[in-house]
């Protein structure tokens, strides 16, 4: 008996190192495959902004954006931009149903000249897609952050004898940032990023792989390069990757502010520490700010260990029973008396460089 259970014991064994190695091998220098789509029937209505016109991207799937422009703008008089990314589960909807964005759309400073308030908002609308998140955010509307071929031209990339296409979520915002920059009304050295949980996430890995973005402050951003059950994580990395376990960035000027729960969604508090602690060993400017259940900032600036302490977060309520009911209730509610200062973000930080049209016919 004894030997037979040392026998099972090895079998078991080799199963569980061929399955981590299959796992594995499924890995590319970009981290996962690209997700797979699944059927999305959530409307858009782009209210009170208008649609921008209908494209398709490489993969055939058809995209918009919501586009939200104060009278103001115009190409004698051109303004900063914000491009909102939606959280999953959701649509670009949220920014006017949800949060307070544009109740400083027309007042706002955000270029450093008070006689040139308001800013321009351009909302793309993300695919609904599978997701390495708990159910039910499994699957749904949102970006793909874990096929993370974000090329800084907007390319195709070969590596060996593999193409890896550019991600179409990617190429989804280049395309709508291009087609907005067009019109002559966009200060194309200040572009921003804002997002909301997953938006934040691609918000994140967006911004670092733009040198026209000027800056990014998003709201409880899972980060992009590890969390939950993620099979393929990678270190963000300014040289040029070493393995697939590597993603080097291409814009580690980027300035980063991330505001974020104490008590957050499935424990991912310490995600957003883990981000910041990779991100601060490549020399981005991260500022972190950690807030309360009633959005006051943290005293001290740390994560409520009563809603999880693993980095990587939780997949499983039992795991974190305070993560999944108080710290999704202040995940799914728009800090709104945070957002005043993460303009503030955005009007002490212009861009280093220019936006640059970038996006695929």
């Amino acid at each position: 008996m004894t030997r037979l259970a040392g026998l099972r014991a090895l079998v078991l064994c080799a199963i569980a190192s061929l399955a981590a190695t299959a796992s594995a091998d499924t890995c590319s220098p970009f981290g996962n495959a690209p997700r797979p789509v699944t059927p999305n029937n959530e409307p858009v209505t782009c209210y009170p902004g208008t649609t921008m016109p209908a494209w398709t991207d490489a993969d055939g799937n058809g995209r918009t954006a919501c586009l939200y422009e104060p009278a103001s703008a115009s190409a004698a008089n051109p303004l900063p931009m914000i491009v909102y990314l939606h959280p999953s589960l959701f649509t670009a909807d949220t920014i006017s149903a949800a949060t307070n964005i544009l109740d400083f759309q027309n007042t706002a400073d955000l270029s450093g000249d008070p006689a040139r308030p308001g800013f321009i908002v351009v909302a793309p609308e993300g695919r609904a897609t599978q997701h390495f998140y708990p159910s039910p955010d499994d699957t749904g509307t949102g970006w793909d952050n874990w096929y993370r071929q974000v090329d800084k031209k907007g390319r195709d990339v070969m590596i060996g004898t593999v193409t890896y296409a550019l991600n179409v979520d990617v190429a989804t915002i280049d395309h709508y940032i291009d087609a907005e920059v067009a019109t002559g009304e966009v200060d194309t050295k200040r572009i921003c990023v804002t997002g909301w949980s997953n938006g934040s996430a691609m918000g994140f890995l967006y911004g670092l792989n733009r040198k026209g973005i000027a800056a990014a402050a998003v709201y409880t951003g899972p980060n992009p390069f590890e969390a939950f059950n993620d099979p393929c994580p990678q270190d963000p990395v300014r040289h040029r990757a070493h393995s697939n376990a590597e993603l080097r960035i291409s814009n580690a000027r980027l300035p980063v502010y991330h505001v974020h729960n104490a008590c957050d969604i499935a424990g991912i508090c310490p995600n957003g520490e883990l981000l910041k602690s990779q991100l601060l060993d490549i020399r981005v400017r991260f500022t972190d700010l950690i807030i309360n259940d009633d959005e006051t900032p943290a005293m001290p600036n740390v994560c409520d260990d009563a809603c999880g302490t693993n980095p990587d977060a939780y997949m499983n309520f039992q795991d974190d029973p305070e993560g999944f009911t108080r710290g999704s209730q202040n995940h799914t509610r728009w800090p709104k008396s945070q957002t005043q200062g993460m303009l503030d973000f955005f009007r002490a930080h212009g861009g280093h460089a220019r936006w640059r049209p970038i996006s695929q016919p």
